[in-house]
């Protein structure tokens, strides 16, 4: 007895079927690579999961391998739940520690993370979707690419925009110049709610709760002139001058993890870097010390988190004006927010170099529950936590500094060159 299978595409709305389906005005085909820039929960993931189904069920043979990248494993495992979760138990088999769907044809569905891109050659694909791609290594969308050579199998990129120096955001730039090989299509949130898929109401207020940069890109797929900076590229370069050589009114002191720097930062009155030291793998007795003697009594956040908290307390045993801050999420975004603020405003100041670099490498990170500043994967963020926690220590203590300075045999920073009595 032969069974037989009547497949039926999921409802998709008219963006969704041109982006990935039919082309403009549904009466072309999209080409093999097809670029999709969207918006957040524009049901671009919906659509690209039916025409992956559809690659591998359609003319699939036993074998056949077809690829869906994630960024990280957790979101491959994501999409591969849902789709298994989707379709009718007798079409499938699942292997939920390969994480892979094996259809009734014998073709293969593999979901798969780029954090590896090593881990990306070697087979032949037949169809592959990109989820993503704006956070997708470079890396792996090349390993992503060689896989498809001998077999000219289609692929979808699909993804939110994030600045504009990935190679997703570039390769949808030549889509939308018309290179040959490529298409380009772009759903947007107003796209999504003039379908039915998103309220109106949940758009505006979005449009009301984050930075404007943040909603275009989100909401509106316009890349930041910033690169997706959250402080912002050209604020940042604003803010850069050379150390000065006044009296420290604040200390932040962010303490290395692992193989992370301890970094510290001193603020003067007026908000300029006066002094900077930053130092690795050092015994916490002689990190200790060395904090003490560069920050003299002046006032000082560090970090307690972790292992910081024993060794601030000890601090705190030795010497005044000594506060430790704990770092969670949500305490460490608001950090993050009043540092933006700062930068914007203009209100610190702060050398080239390692600082800044860290600065401009910092982006958003888009969660479930909003956005978060964060510093990318592999980066150090110790030079602007310490920044951060020097400018909070500054907004606290600099409207009760006195125009003097230290009374009697107080010590004052060895940063201006100054020992104690």
């Amino acid at each position: 007895m032969t069974l037989e299978v009547v497949y039926e595409r999921p409802p998709l709305y008219r963006k969704q079927r041109i982006a990935l389906f039919d082309g403009l005005d549904c009466n072309e085909k999209p080409a093999r690579i097809a670029c999709v820039e969207a918006s957040t929960k524009a049901g671009k993931t919906v659509g690209a999961m039916a025409w992956f189904f559809e690659q591998a069920a359609i003319g699939g043979l036993p074998n056949r391998n077809y690829w869906w990248i994630a960024p990280t494993y957790a979101q491959a495992k994501i999409a591969f739940r849902r789709l298994k979760h989707g379709l009718p138990r007798n079409l499938y088999r699942a292997n939920d520690s390969d994480l892979t769907i094996t259809l009734v044809n014998g073709a293969v569905m593999w979901f798969k993370s780029g954090e590896k891109p090593d881990n990306l050659y070697g087979e032949d694909v037949y169809a592959a979707v990109i989820d993503e791609a704006s956070r997708v290594r470079a890396e792996s969308w090349v390993a992503v690419r060689s896989t498809l050579t001998a077999t000219r199998g289609p692929i979808r990129l699909i993804g939110n925009v994030k600045g504009r120096t990935n190679w997703f955001f570039r390769i949808c730039r030549q889509a939308e110049a018309g290179s040959p090989g490529l298409s380009y299509a772009k759903i947007t949130a107003f796209d999504a709610a003039a379908a039915g898929v998103l309220d109106p109401e949940e758009i505006e207020g979005a449009r009301r709760d984050l930075p404007d940069r943040v909603f275009r890109e989100l909401y509106l797929a316009e890349p930041s002139d910033d690169e997706g900076n959250p402080f912002g590229m050209q604020h940042i370069a604003a803010c850069v001058a050379p150390m000065t050589a006044e009296r420290p009114a604040a200390i932040g002191v962010d303490l290395a993890k692992s193989i992370d720097w301890t970094v510290m930062i001193g603020l003067d009155r007026g908000g300029a870097t006066c002094g900077f030291d930053r130092w690795q793998q050092i015994p916490w007795d002689e990190t200790e010390a060395r904090i003490l003697a560069n920050a003299g009594h002046v006032p000082m956040l560090i970090d307690s988190t972790g292992v910081g908290d024993p060794i601030v307390e000890r601090m705190q045993r030795k010497r005044t004006g000594i506060e430790g801050f704990k770092f969670s999420a949500s305490s460490k975004q608001r950090l993050m927010e009043g540092l933006s603020v700062a930068i914007q405003s203009r209100a610190v100041t702060f050398p080239d170099g390692p600082i800044r670099v860290e600065l401009e490498m910092f982006e958003y990170a888009y969660t479930r529950t909003g956005v978060r500043y964060t510093a990318p994967e592999g980066v150090h963020d110790d030079c602007v936590m310490a920044l951060a926690l020097a400018v909070e220590k500054h907004r606290a203590v600099v409207p009760r500094i006195a125009s003097v300075g230290p009374a009697g045999n107080a010590m004052i920073s060895p940063w201006l060159g100054a020992t104690s009595g």
